[in-house]
């Protein structure tokens, strides 16, 4: 047997990588505190009958404290989850369908995630009624429609803290007022914020809440779902089996990544206030320094109210799948990375009313933990370079 060459699998890609909204990379310290649950500490966490179930399920539950407490929780309100995907799945579909002969509404954003969108509309083909309502061009939700939108026949709002493409945060508060309001549970797909926002769901009224690891320097493969008990939100499961996780999502945990998704919400309710104001530098840095070699640059989305590290920004005259391939050594995106091979623009720009000559030249840059200074400067080197050439082009071939 020819004997395998493992230096291609602990390569790491050429390049700076500023696609930090599509994934993060998982912070060494959580890789650490996972890789004894994959060897020593083996068990299974729903064995109760020895030593190896007993540890693994400590290990469990350690890590859903911790997730807790990053977000004002009870350990007891949050089911662990393979991801957010997950997560805005069994909220949106499961509070619908539980909820289906009294309240048979659903309402949503244009703009949110496609899960949530596809679940929205897999919901209207069972005979749920749903609202998507229009954002602003700032890529903010209209409170006065949402008022008017959400009754007493309204199951689950469910509209995202963060947006995943523009960075913009959307008024949780007020959001959840008008859902009170009307007895409607306010979901919010968390997955852009937990993390990099402080998030109490107590003193911000989210019935529902979901989480992604691998967006804030845990581990792919592992989210979880809020899920608020006084008073009770009730849901029907997505999927049946040996009922774990409070008879809401049946399977074996995957301990590991419970434990590394544990061990990234401590570094973060450590470090957030900190890293948010060196990453937010970060990002004024790179915005500062594209506008002072380039004219004709527009911000997409609110200018304030955003993550520190979004910048999804249109540049005149230029075409993004044509920048984005004269950079092979910088990672962008020109959308979301759950849509990234359409060739259409982002419907998240769409939804803002931007042209489509606009929406076709945007590009998403996204500061994370791991950028530093040189790797800014690098970028706005490439970028006005790179600007510059296609526009030179575009100018001589339209003559």
């Amino acid at each position: 047997m020819a004997k395998s060459d493992g230096s291609k699998a602990n390569r790491r890609p050429p390049g700076i990588y500023l696609d930090n909204q599509a994934t993060t990379p998982t912070d060494p310290r959580v890789v650490e505190a996972m890789l004894p649950f994959f060897t020593e500490r083996f068990g299974n966490p729903h064995s109760s009958a020895h030593a190896f179930g007993w540890d693994a399920e400590e290990a469990v539950e350690q890590a859903r404290e911790q997730l807790a407490a990053l977000i004002g929780a009870s350990p007891r309100e949050v089911i662990f989850t393979s991801g957010a995907t997950e997560s805005n799945n069994l909220a949106i579909k499961g509070a619908a369908r539980f909820h289906r002969e009294r309240r048979p509404q659903v309402v949503t954003l244009a703009s949110e995630h496609k899960c949530v969108l596809e679940s929205a509309r897999q919901l209207e083909r069972e005979g749920h009624r749903v609202d998507i309502l229009p954002v602003g061009a700032d890529g903010l939700v209209d409170l006065d429609l949402l008022a008017r939108t959400v009754t007493e026949e309204t199951a689950v709002v469910s509209i995202m803290a963060v947006n995943n493409e523009i960075g913009v945060i959307q008024p949780v508060a007020g959001i959840a007022a008008i859902c009170r309001e009307k007895g409607a549970y306010f979901h919010c797909d968390a997955a852009q914020a937990v993390g990099k926002l402080p998030l109490d769901v107590a003193a911000l009224g989210i019935d529902l809440l979901s989480i992604s690891g691998h967006k804030f320097y845990g581990p792919k493969g592992i989210g979880a779902l809020y899920v608020r008990r006084r008073p009770r939100v009730r849901l029907e499961p997505l999927i049946d089996g040996g009922g774990q996780e409070r008879g809401l999502r049946s399977g074996t945990l995957a301990t590991p990544l419970c434990v590394g998704l544990g061990a990234a919400a401590a570094i973060a309710a450590a470090e957030m206030e900190s890293e948010s104001a060196r990453i937010s530098a970060l990002k004024t840095r790179l915005l500062e320094g594209i506008r002072k070699r380039l004219s004709g640059v527009a911000l997409n989305g609110h200018a304030t109210l955003r993550i520190a590290g979004n910048l999804n920004l249109a540049f005149e005259g230029v075409d993004a799948e044509a920048l984005m391939r004269a950079m092979p050594g910088l990672a962008v995106s020109s959308g979301s990375a759950c849509t990234s091979t359409a060739v259409e623009p982002s419907y998240v720009l769409r939804a803002l009313g931007l042209q489509e000559a606009r929406a076709r030249s945007s590009i998403r840059l996204a500061v994370g933990r791991f950028n530093t200074e040189a790797e800014i400067d690098a970028t706005v080197e490439e970028l006005a370079a790179q600007v510059a050439r296609l526009r030179r082009e575009g100018s001589a071939a339209a003559e």
